[in-house]
């Protein structure tokens, strides 16, 4: 099983970022977190590194439905999303799934709310694979 769902897009990077936050938005997400991990690999180690950003992607009703389920889930919160440069100018949008992820949880109501959300998921990666062909 694959723990992510992906898209690879010809997009400047910013603009697959703004791509990626919109059809989020359109999905029921907010980001709460940004992660700029170029820059930080920059600041903190003096690295050169592909321009990679991690959102941290939250739907407040499933948020809401998981933490009453298992009170520790925040751990695995918020679902990450990444942008990321390929080569040849390629950009790759991948969201975590959060069915493999919840796999490790021994709290069966959990599933459902997996379920839900990696399919809210998949479908924010598949708007983006579209935005990005128009």
């Amino acid at each position: 099983m694959t723990y992510h769902f992906s898209a690879t897009v010809r997009l400047p990077f910013e603009k697959a970022v703004e791509t990626t936050k919109a059809a989020l938005k359109q999905h029921g997400f907010g980001v709460l977190s940004e992660i700029d991990v170029q820059a930080t690999m920059k600041e903190k180690l003096g690295a050169d590194f592909r321009p990679y950003r991690i959102l941290g992607a939250c739907n407040p009703q499933m948020a809401y439905q998981a933490l009453q389920a298992e009170d520790k889930i925040g751990t695995m919160l918020p679902c990450n999303v990444i942008v990321q440069e390929q080569a040849g100018g390629m950009i790759e949008i991948s969201a975590v799934d959060p069915v493999a992820s919840m796999q490790a949880i021994d709290n069966p109501a959990l599933a459902g709310i997996a379920q839900t959300v990696g399919e809210k998921l998949r479908a924010v990666i598949g708007t983006i694979d579209a935005m990005a062909r128009h």
